[in-house]
């Protein structure tokens, strides 16, 4: 049964072969934005990627500007990397109309599972442990898959800006 995990480096060999399946596509929630995955090949490399994803979580570690401390998340059965998910602990104004509290992505094998839902079902009692109560989620308009992702789990339709339609879910 899959299971939401820290990141780890003993989902390296997985983790490679679920972004080589994304094809240089963004993987959403994944926090590998600005790693190039020729350079995470490398053990070390791999390593640095998964410290630097744990202390994100941290409010006192330094990040890019405009970027808001986040607990990320990996999708695993067994040794398997089905996914990732990213809970943002606040929202800035970009996050506030497009991006969210919470990002997923599901590799492309393993979708159409069923694996997105059951893991935002997880993530949203550790929102509200992050002190978020009411969970931004927002996916592309054409995204009938994402939109039934968040709408099984309860989201209740705002608006769409830019592209983006925004839902709230209670946390927890």
């Amino acid at each position: 049964m899959p299971t939401l995990a820290a990141p780890h480096v003993s989902y390296h060999p997985s983790w490679l072969a679920a972004a080589a399946e994304f094809g240089g596509t963004r993987m959403d929630g994944a926090g590998a934005d600005g790693w190039l995955l020729a350079d995470l090949k490398e053990a070390a490399t791999f390593r640095r990627f998964v410290d630097t994803l744990a202390k994100d979580a941290l409010p006192e570690s330094p990040r890019q500007s405009g970027h808001v401390p986040c607990t990320y998340l990996w999708m695993v059965d067994g040794g398997t990397l089905l996914g990732s998910l990213a809970i943002r602990h606040g929202l800035n104004e970009y996050l506030l109309n497009e991006g969210g509290h919470i990002g997923y992505s599901v590799r492309p094998s393993a979708r159409r599972r069923g694996h997105a839902a059951a893991a935002l079902a997880a993530a949203l009692p550790i929102a509200r442990d992050l002190g978020i109560t009411r969970a931004l989620l927002t996916c592309d308009e054409d995204n009938a898959g994402s939109r039934a992702t968040i709408e099984r789990n309860g989201g209740v339709y705002e608006d769409s800006r830019n592209g983006k339609r925004r839902y709230w879910i209670a946390a927890g």
